[in-house]
């Protein structure tokens, strides 16, 4: 069982985990689209409950993804 057990250990980490340091089972509600910059930020880094301005251009961006879509925001 060690092998079994270092080969896993050693595939986990080196699957790319868009959030590393925090919770890995966390996972985003969607994310905020501004269709001039396109800029994406996910949900989970916004604080609060309203869209966030684009960090590029400034103006508001649209929410375009949510659970169990399959879409993206292009």
């Amino acid at each position: 069982m060690g092998v079994l057990s270092t080969i896993s250990e050693v595939l986990r980490a080196s699957s790319q985990n868009p959030s590393r340091g925090e919770d890995p089972t966390r996972e985003s509600e969607g994310a905020y689209w501004c269709h001039d910059c396109e800029e994406r930020i996910l949900v989970l880094a916004v604080d609060g409950d309203d869209p966030p301005t684009c960090p590029s251009c400034g103006e508001g961006m649209t929410f375009e993804r949510s659970v169990g879509t399959t879409g993206c925001a292009c």
